[in-house]
């Protein structure tokens, strides 16, 4: 046998010059077709790496499961499409332990070790404040998905931005009129002692006020707190509506002490949904909620105005009507939040895609490409509704909800506009150098 004949299967293959020019000619001629073409960038490009920043463990665990569980299903979308601009997305997670010098040293993770190109998926007020300031540091573009007024406010910098949920001084802004107008103006507000929290006491306070309310008494929580019965103690007598925001793995207990203390001889009540996120309405001990009203980001219950949009998302994500997972009806979705991390990773693909970006070279062109962003449409993309996006302020502003308690169910009774939750504000991160 000639030693230079190739060998297929064990057998020798006779390979003519004519066969082979047909072959290439094949080849050449598949190389040119669109498809072809976006395959081949889609095998050889590299990925495009993002760090996931989660809260995998401490306060924020009951979050970070869904957020991770909404982001593997975001990303899996994405990269079943074809990626972003022709790369396949890779998600390198690092947990923070909802820890603020954790979350700093995960940052510099991401950027040192890992090598990826963006951070992405911190909640707690605290992680992000904590973690921000290192990603400006070190030119790291930061998404977060926290609802915390940090961003919009100025106090961080030109490197993080929160373009897929709204932040806390416009979700309070939007739904004071509403409580003023139908539940009462005289409000002891219960709310956890950190950022977020603050966040919560000084807005809501400025915003009942403006609507000729009054604020009867502000009870802040610490994080570590695992009883709460002393603190409904403290109510004054004359209160006509208790405003209640907790979150961590303290909030059943928290609900439960507070109807075992008022029973049905209790003022109206008004809670934002993170008191619950996680929980079964129909938990016992919830029983005296019903009546009660919370702020929903997006209803939790698909109801009858559900859109294909909130459809779509929820079978992708493996949530069920109720706004269970749809492999355990116990396992309740953190739907009021989760939907962000989808949204900011295709606010990412969008930025990337007009922006050229290809590699850290480029993260000026990102960071301007966000920025140049004024409007998210309503759709598979942003399932909870249709925002407008701040570009000197890093922050988007969407639509918020007021849902009753009514058979352990929640039912949406007013939807906000866009408008009710603009603020004004000078905050222009445009003109920070890049």
């Amino acid at each position: 046998m000639n030693p230079k004949t190739p060998l297929i299967g064990g057998k020798k293959s006779l390979i003519t010059r004519r066969s082979a020019l047909k072959t290439l000619g094949a080849a050449s001629a598949l190389a040119l077709s669109p498809g072809y073409v976006r395959y081949a960038q889609a095998q050889t490009a590299e990925p495009l790496k993002l760090g996931f920043q989660l809260h995998s463990t401490g306060i924020g665990a009951g979050y970070g499961r869904w957020y991770d569980r909404t982001t593997h299903a975001a990303v899996k979308l994405i990269n079943d499409a074809g990626g972003i601009a022709g790369r396949q997305v890779e998600i390198i997670t690092e947990d923070d332990g909802t820890d603020p010098k954790r979350g700093a040293e995960v940052v510099e993770k991401f950027a040192s070790q890992h090598k990826v190109d963006f951070v992405f998926g911190t909640l707690f007020s605290h992680v992000v404040i904590g973690s921000a300031p290192r990603a400006g540091e070190l030119k790291m573009p930061y998404f977060v998905v926290s609802e915390g007024y940090h961003v919009a406010s100025g106090a961080l910098n030109r490197y993080v931005f929160q373009p897929g949920i709204t932040d806390v001084r416009s979700q309070v802004s939007s739904m004071a009129p509403w409580i003023a107008g139908n539940l009462g103006k005289k409000v002891t507000m219960i709310f956890p002692d950190y950022a977020f929290g603050h966040d919560h006491r000084d807005f809501f306070t400025a915003a009942i006020e403006k609507q000729g309310g009054s604020i009867a008494a502000l009870l802040a929580i610490p994080p570590t707190e695992t009883s709460y019965t002393k603190y409904f103690a403290q109510i004054p007598a004359d209160t006509e509506v208790i405003y209640h925001v907790m979150v961590g793995p303290g909030v059943l207990t928290f609900v439960k002490e507070m109807g075992e203390h008022f029973g049905s001889k209790r003022p109206q009540i008004f809670g934002f949904i993170d008191s619950l996120e996680a929980v079964d309405l129909a938990s016992p001990g919830l029983e005296f909620l019903d009546g009660t009203y919370f702020w929903e980001a997006f209803p939790r219950y698909a109801g009858a105005e559900q859109s294909p949009y909130d459809k779509f998302y929820r079978e992708k994500v493996g949530v069920d009507a109720n706004g269970a997972s749809t492999g355990d009806p116990k396992d309740i979705a953190t739907y009021s939040h989760m939907f962000g991390c989808w949204e900011t990773l295709y606010t990412i693909k969008q930025a990337v895609e007009a922006s050229g970006y290809k590699s850290a070279a480029d993260k000026g062109a990102l960071i301007e490409a966000v920025e140049a962003i004024t409007s998210f449409a309503e759709g598979n993309e942003h399932p909870q509704g249709n925002k407008t996006f701040d570009g000197k302020r890093h922050q988007c502003y969407g639509h918020q909800f007021i849902s009753k308690v009514e058979g352990a169910k929640l039912n949406v009774v007013h939807k906000t506009s866009i408008e009710d939750g603009l603020y004004e504000n000078d905050t222009d991160y445009t003109k920070q150098p890049l």
